[in-house]
C-alpha cells in the first residue's frame, strides 16, 4: 500500500491537448478532460487532490463514459506519468465517440430518412413542370408565332432566377475564370443552337411530333461517337436504335401536322444537343450543377440575342407586338412569356439536380418516361388528331428509346464496375 501511495502521490501535470471534439456540434477542452480523470481517479484511491486544482472549473456537460471511468477507478498502481496520459486520451476518445455519454448525434433530415420518397417527388416536379411548360409554350404560339424571341424569353427570365438566387447566396456563386468560361462556351452554343431549333420545331408541327422527332436524339449521339469521336460502339447498341428509326419514320410519313420546317428544326436540335453533351464531359470541372446550368445560361442568352433581333426584330416591331396583345391583352401577353420562361428554367434545373440523385438505368428510364408523358399529355390536351400508323410509331420509336437506354445503362455500369476491380 506504501508503494501505491507513492505513485499516486507523485505530481500530475495536465496534459496539454487539443480541443476534443464530442459531436459536430460541441467541443470541451482537454483540460477539463484531464480534471475529471484526476478527480474520479483521486476518490477511487482515497487521494485528495492538490489545493490548485481542487478550485479549478469542471465543466458539468461532460460525462466520461462507463467503460473510461472503469480504467481509472481501477485500483491498478499507476506507473508513471505516460499511462496517466494513455488513460486520459483513451478516456477522451470514448467520450467523443459517445460511446455512452448520452450525448446523440443531430436527428436526420426528412431527405436523409426518406429518401425514395424525395427522389420521387423530384421526377414527379420534372415531370409535371416539363408538361406544364409544354402546353403554356405551344398556347403561346398560336398567337405570337416567334420562336427566336421566344427562345431569348425562355433564358432572359431564367437568368433573372439565377442572378436573384445568387444575390441571396441560394446558392452561392462559384467564380468564373477565363479557363472554365473557354469550357464552358461551346456548351453554351450547343445548348442555345438546339433551344433555339426545338422552338422552331414547337411553333411549326404539333409538340408530340416534335419530341417523337427528338427520340432520334441517341441515334446522334451514338453515330457521332462512332464516326466522329471514334469510339467503339457496340453491335447491340445500334440493333436497339433500329426500332427508334422506324418508329419516327412511321410516325412522321402519316403525320397532319408534318412540315419541313418543324422536322428539319427537330432534327438539328438534335445534333445540338448531341454535341452539346460531348461538349459538357470535357467540361467536367466539379462545379455543382447549378452553378454549371446558370453560367450556360447567361452565355447561350447572349448567343439567342443577335439572330432574334435580326430576324424577327422588324417583323415584331412593326405588327408581332401589337397583333399579340389585340388578341390576349397586355397583362396575359406578358404573364404567359414570363411564365413559360419561369417553367422553362425550373424543369431544366429540376432535371439536373434529379438526375444527380439516381443511377445511370435510373436516369434512362426516367428520361423516356418523360418523353411518354409530353407525348401523352400534349395529345390530350390540344386534342391533336393523329393517325393509327403514327400512334404505331411513336410507341415503336419510345419503345426503341426505352432499350438503347437500357443498354447503354448496363454497359456504363460495367465499366465502371471494371475500372474499381484494378484500384481495390
Amino acid at each position: 500500500m506504501a508503494s501505491m501511495t507513492s505513485v499516486i502521490q507523485s505530481p500530475i501535470r495536465i496534459c496539454q491537448l487539443p480541443t476534443l471534439p464530442l459531436t459536430p456540434n460541441r467541443t470541451v477542452p482537454a483540460s477539463s478532460v484531464v480534471v475529471k480523470c484526476r478527480s474520479l481517479a483521486s476518490k477511487a484511491l482515497n487521494t485528495p487532490l492538490s489545493p490548485m486544482t481542487e478550485n479549478r472549473t469542471v465543466s458539468p456537460s461532460v460525462e466520461l463514459c462507463s467503460k473510461a471511468i472503469g480504467l481509472l477507478s481501477s485500483r491498478q498502481p499507476l506507473t508513471s506519468r505516460s499511462a496517466v496520459r494513455r488513460l486520459v486520451v483513451r478516456a477522451a476518445a470514448a467520450d467523443a465517440d459517445g460511446a455512452s455519454d448520452g450525448l446523440t448525434g443531430p436527428s436526420k433530415s426528412f431527405a436523409a430518412r426518406f429518401p425514395a420518397l424525395v427522389t420521387g417527388f423530384y421526377f414527379f416536379m420534372w415531370y409535371f413542370l416539363n408538361v406544364i411548360f409544354n402546353i403554356l409554350n405551344k398556347n403561346v404560339y398560336n398567337y405570337f408565332p416567334y420562336p427566336y424571341f421566344v427562345s431569348v424569353i425562355h433564358l432572359l427570365v431564367g437568368v433573372g432566377y439565377c442572378l436573384i438566387s445568387w444575390a441571396v447566396g441560394l446558392p452561392k456563386r462559384a467564380p468564373m475564370d477565363k479557363e472554365l468560361l473557354l469550357l464552358l462556351t461551346p456548351v453554351s452554343l450547343c445548348h442555345a443552337l438546339g433551344h433555339v431549333m426545338s422552338n422552331v420545331s414547337f411553333a411549326a408541327v404539333a409538340v408530340s411530333f416534335t419530341h417523337t422527332i427528338k427520340a432520334l436524339e441517341p441515334f446522334f449521339n451514338a453515330a457521332t461517337s462512332q464516326f466522329i469521336l471514334g469510339h467503339q460502339i457496340p453491335f447491340s447498341l445500334w440493333l436497339s436504335l433500329a426500332p427508334v428509326v422506324l418508329g419516327v419514320s412511321m410516325a412522321s410519313l402519316t403525320e397532319l401536322s408534318f412540315n419541313w420546317t418543324g422536322f428539319v428544326s427537330a432534327m438539328i436540335s438534335n445534333i445540338a444537343f448531341t454535341y452539346r453533351s460531348i461538349y459538357s464531359k470535357k467540361a467536367m470541372t466539379g462545379m455543382d450543377s447549378t452553378n454549371v446550368y446558370a453560367y450556360t445560361s447567361v452565355i447561350a442568352l447572349l448567343f439567342c440575342i443577335p439572330p432574334a433581333v435580326m430576324i424577327e426584330g422588324p417583323q415584331l416591331l412593326q405588327h408581332g407586338f401589337k397583333d399579340a396583345i389585340a388578341k390576349v391583352g397586355l397583362q396575359k401577353f406578358l404573364s404567359d412569356l414570363f411564365w413559360i420562361g419561369m417553367f422553362y428554367h425550373l424543369y431544366n434545373q429540376l432535371a439536373t439536380n434529379t438526375l444527380e440523385r439516381v443511377a445511370p438505368l435510373t436516369h434512362a428510364v426516367g428520361n423516356v418516361l418523360k418523353r411518354v408523358f409530353v407525348i401523352g399529355f400534349s395529345i390530350v390536351v390540344f386534342g391533336n388528331k393523329i393517325s393509327t400508323q403514327t400512334g404505331i410509331g411513336t410507341a415503336i420509336a419510345i419503345a426503341g428509346v426505352a432499350i438503347y437506354s437500357l443498354i447503354k445503362a448496363n454497359l456504363e455500369e460495367q465499366k465502371r464496375r471494371a475500372a474499381k476491380i484494378p484500384a481495390s
